[in-house]
């Protein structure tokens, strides 16, 4: 079966060689495709008053031009907005997403860094829309809002396995409804995320600066908010400091509470160590414990990955578990020897990300006003926070050295003028690359 916006745009068509176009407009330009089967249509209209009309003198006319067009004979219903809210709660069904195992609370090393988002995640778990809503936990990347996101999850799926429980990251939020406007499945899209019992957003510091992707967002906080429906949001610094957000929104996320997440001390690394060695089947020795908690000191993810390069090098080499051996071992793992430095691929990706604009379309020679300033940004940072030449920016972009050099001094100019709004842009974006070191 095709779309239905195309099934419903080729319908309207048709009857327009039965109707006049001003008919056809005057009882079907805010009417929208529910459902579509092989055998059923479902409609929507917001006014009762155009439904009774469309069942009445035009229901023939659909069936007719879906028989002609693509030999079906289908039944049909139209929804006024009580019914739709019906039809809605009637065909819901709740499909749970299995989330990673090792992410349950029971799994989550509690330290002074993490207690009190911990702490707030438990209580919205245990009595959901009743605790905190919403809940705002936010933190550098790596330090666990993901984990806790996934454990928020797992435990209300045990105590109401009837919930919809819908997880979803910001910038997918933002292609999906750019998806959905294209298909013109507006109304599925809308009927997804507020039929949400628990909503779950990570990375919300994603939507800001996308106009139309805020907007849906606040219709949809504001649903599920007014229906008594929990939201748990995750971001990489608080509302106050996103920049680009509408300030709406940050009023919003700010009504419940906001729990912040540090990255782990001396000793939550050390609990943290050693719960990872003893889950993949080892016991660490405490000076080899205490050695990588003095030297891997960044997030939670940094550790555990610490923690699996040397066990690799345990069972694949048999190297013997002493500090000598480890620190030969993980010795590129040190934030001193990276440098802070992101590849030209990072950048280049969160640029991406940022503008929506897909890597190989940034890559590319495509031309518009969008494209053209999230290239130049991307040339401008990987100058900007790597030491490449203008040769070797180049080629990342298949282009000379001199078309690199006018992108760069055009993003300085704009630079200079606060007007602009771009000094913002650059600054979420180095932000969003940090938080990837």
């Amino acid at each position: 079966m095709y779309s239905s916006a195309y099934v419903w745009a080729k319908v309207l068509g048709h009857m327009e060689s039965k109707l006049t176009a001003p008919l056809i407009s005057t009882w079907f330009d805010d009417t929208e495709v529910v459902e579509l089967t092989d055998t059923k249509l479902v409609l929507y209209s917001p006014s009762s008053y155009r439904k009774d009309i469309i069942l009445r003198r035009c229901a023939d006319y659909i069936k007719d031009a879906m028989q002609d067009l693509f030999g079906v004979n289908i039944e049909l219903s139209v929804l006024d907005e009580e019914e739709l809210k019906a039809f809605k709660e009637k065909n819901k069904k709740p499909d749970f997403i299995e989330f990673n195992p090792q992410f349950t609370f029971d799994k989550f090393v509690v330290g002074s860094s993490n207690r009190f988002a911990h702490a707030a995640a438990l209580a919205v778990a245990k009595n959901p829309a009743e605790a905190y809503n919403p809940l705002f936990i936010y933190g550098p990347s790596g330090l666990g809002k993901t984990h806790l996101l996934y454990a928020i999850a797992t435990e209300v799926h045990h105590a109401h396995p009837e919930f919809n429980i819908v997880y979803i990251k910001g910038d997918q939020f933002t292609n999906e409804l750019i998806e959905a406007v294209r298909q013109g499945r507006n109304i599925e899209f809308r009927s997804k995320y507020r039929s949400a019992d628990l909503f779950l957003v990570d990375d919300i510091q994603f939507i800001a600066g996308k106009e139309s992707t805020q907007e849906e967002f606040f219709h949809t906080f504001n649903n599920l908010y007014e229906n008594h429906r929990q939201i748990v949001l995750t971001a990489d610094r608080p509302p106050k400091e996103m920049n680009l957000l509408e300030d709406r929104l940050k009023t919003r996320f700010e009504w419940g509470l906001l729990a912040d997440i540090i990255p782990p001390d001396y000793e939550t690394r050390m609990a943290i160590i050693k719960n990872k060695a003893y889950s993949l089947g080892m016991d660490f020795p405490d000076d080899v414990c205490a050695y990588v908690a003095e030297n891997i000191t960044f997030n939670v993810r940094q550790i555990e990955g610490t923690v699996n390069k040397i066990l690799a090098y345990h069972d694949l080499d048999g190297m013997p578990l002493t500090v000598a051996n480890v620190a030969r071992a993980i010795k590129d793992m040190h934030p001193d020897d990276a440098g802070g430095m992101p590849t030209p691929g990072l950048i280049i990706s969160e640029v991406s990300r940022f503008y929506s604009i897909e890597e190989q379309v940034l890559r590319g020679t495509l031309k518009t006003k969008n494209t053209a300033e999230a290239r130049q940004v991307a040339m401008y940072l990987v100058r900007k926070l790597t030491n490449m030449s203008l040769p070797d920016i180049g080629k990342e972009f298949g282009r000379d050295h001199t078309t690199i050099l006018h992108g760069i001094n055009k993003i300085e100019k704009l630079l200079m003028d606060p007007a602009m709004g771009l000094q913002d842009n650059i600054r979420d974006i180095i932000s969003n690359i940090n938080n990837k070191l």
